[in-house]
């Protein structure tokens, strides 16, 4: 059970509640079983037992001391009053039944939406690192699949977990009060049972995994058809791909096919094997009735066979609920394997509020390794306030890693990274990032009206200085011309404007924040010559009066950079003017002749 120790934390925080649940199912089971205690009262009736000759019987049961009650009755007033008993106690179940329902229901919407932001929380707060391994579409298959899994079966079976053994148990009590021999040669059995149904269930966590795999790989391969629809196009790949979809559809299929099989044997095996035992209670009980050999008449006899065949339901709905359970441990032990992955980069809780950046930025010996990979090896730079620094070199050299140390998406694994002379990791990592604003390559948007796309770089940020932000990032122009302005909406990533439009975006939304500190990376090496310069032109207006670093891949764009990094597999190699390292006529000089050349 320790895998469902979060859902079972979850409902410490509800004590009260389900003590209340725990309440109203018991009294629902007792009144139940008061309905069918009320069979014996009237089979005696009916078989007109007005006394209890029961060979040496010396004690009455709770039936026997009902009809001792209503024997001297009218034989029309008794029957009255059993049927009304009958009534009162099927009214009074079905209220707490439904009572239970009220209590429960919210009570597991509540711990599945708990899941399912818990889940969202800790996927915002995953270092960026963590997304270069995992498959887009399997994150999204866990955050919306397996939660879905998770409140079908395993709180979807919460009910059954209370409900069905406090009914076999409060039965069988009531079986056992009266008669105890033949209860004692039902317990015997109830081993084999739970053995051939746990074999039945044993392999669903297995096959519910593999599902959830297949489902996560199917998304992935829709994801990467979304977003690469041109170029299967323009190769006419559609074959490629839609054999590659159906592969792992059918894979998909065929674990589905598995689960349900296995899954809805369940149910009909636990109902044969109840029936299979109430047969051997109604021959082996049936001889010891009819031969006396137990204090038992044939009325209480019937009311039991009839209390027992009460139990197979739950029997059969516990099977279910626990075969619903098999399957959704997979679903939650993937869950859980996002909600238990270590927050490498995380916030401390006693830093220190960096509000002003007053000095530099000061990357001192600074390593940085992932798994056996070292990315940046023994790297010293000290960026000035105010200043521009350029990071060039060729892929992979470590730029975008060195520019991502500056906002923590990673920590470094050896050496400092300094703000003012301070250790960043003892700043709050909010009061960090508070002062930069980051221009990336492929402008990231989101299916919002442009004003709210800009004003993500300012929460509050007014409509006067959301227009001046796009004024300075030469998108004002363009946006009025849109039909609804400001208001327009761009689709889903802003697939609605062009990309020198969208690159504008990003920079106004970069301008209204108004850091101190920018990083760009690549901003412009994806646009086209007349887009370029008006973006480059807006990243200069933005880079005025503010400490800048930027990734440059067009190296025309960085000339009139304070210094020049050049960086060669994780080493500083070159640093220096624009014209202090053509003379060094080192790497960086073969860079720029490389692409005069083109």
């Amino acid at each position: 059970m320790k895998k469902y120790s979060r859902i079972f934390n979850y409902l410490k925080d509800y004590k009260g509640k389900i003590a209340l649940y725990f309440l109203c199912i018991i009294l629902s089971i007792i009144f139940s079983i008061v309905s069918f205690g009320m069979l014996s009262p009237f089979f005696k009736l009916i078989f007109k037992q007005e006394t209890l000759e029961q060979g040496n019987k010396t004690t009455k049961n709770l039936t026997d001391i009902v009809f001792s009650q209503i024997k001297d009755m009218q034989p029309l007033a008794a029957l009255a009053l059993i049927c009304v008993i009958i009534i009162a106690a099927i009214l009074l179940k079905n209220i707490f039944l439904y009572f239970s329902f009220y209590i429960l229901n919210p009570l597991k919407n509540k711990i599945v939406n708990r899941l399912r932001s818990e889940l969202y929380y800790k996927i915002l707060r995953l270092p960026i690192g963590y997304f270069t391994e995992k498959r887009k579409g399997d994150l999204i298959s866990r955050t919306t699949n397996d939660v879905y899994e998770v409140e079908g079966s395993l709180v979807g079976a919460l009910e059954g977990w209370v409900r069905d053994p406090l009914t076999i148990l409060i039965n069988f009590a009531a079986l056992f009060y009266i008669s105890p021999e033949l209860t004692g040669a039902i317990l015997i059995s109830i081993p084999a049972i739970g053995f051939i149904l746990g074999r039945i269930s044993r392999s669903l966590k297995k096959q519910s995994n593999e599902a959830a795999i297949k489902n996560g790989e199917s998304l992935s391969v829709l994801d990467e058809t979304l977003n690469g629809l041109r170029v299967i196009k323009a190769f006419n790949i559609e074959a490629l791909l839609k054999g590659r979809f159906n592969k792992i559809n059918d894979e998909l299929l065929e674990a589905k096919n598995k689960i349900s099989r296995r899954r809805d044997m369940a149910s009909p095996v636990s109902e044969v094997l109840g029936v299979i035992v109430f047969v051997g209670i109604l021959w082996f009980g049936g001889q010891l009735v009819l031969g006396k050999r137990i204090p038992l008449d044939a009325s209480d006899f019937l009311t039991y066979l009839a209390l027992f065949y009460n139990i197979i339901n739950p029997v059969k709905t516990l099977s279910t609920s626990f075969s619903n359970m098999q399957k959704g441990s997979a679903a939650i032990l993937r869950i859980e394997e996002i909600l238990k992955t270590p927050v490498t980069v995380d916030d401390n809780p006693s830093g220190k509020k960096l509000s002003v950046f007053n000095e530099s930025i000061e990357f001192r010996n600074v390593t940085f390794a992932y798994e056996d990979a070292v990315i940046l090896d023994n790297v010293s730079l000290t960026i000035e306030k105010g200043k521009t620094i350029a990071l060039v070199g060729s892929s992979g050299a470590g730029k975008s890693t060195l520019a991502d140390l500056v906002p923590r998406f990673h920590d470094v694994t050896g050496g400092e990274v300094l703000i003012d002379g301070t250790n960043i990791k003892d700043y709050s990592l909010y009061s960090v990032r508070s002062l930069m604003s980051i221009v990336t390559q492929e402008p990231i948007l989101f299916n919002d009206t442009i004003a709210n796309n800009i004003r993500l770089g300012k929460e509050n940020a007014t409509g006067e200085e959301i227009i001046q932000a796009a004024k300075v990032a030469n998108a004002h122009n363009f946006i009025v011309q849109k039909e609804h302005g400001y208001d327009t909406n761009i689709g889903d990533r802003g697939s609605k404007l062009s990309g020198g439009e969208r690159q504008r975006l990003t920079i106004a939304r970069a301008v209204v924040k108004n850091p101190p500190i920018l990083i760009l990376d690549e901003a412009t090496s994806s646009l086209d010559t007349e887009s370029e310069r008006l973006v480059q032109d807006a990243i200069n207006n933005m880079m005025q009066n503010r400490t800048s670093i930027v990734i440059a891949h067009r190296l025309s764009t960085i000339r009139h950079a304070d210094e020049i990094i050049v960086l060669q597999k994780g080493k500083i190699v070159e640093r220096g003017t624009h014209e202090q390292l053509l003379a060094q006529n080192g790497f960086y000089k073969k860079l720029v002749e490389m692409q005069e050349v083109r």
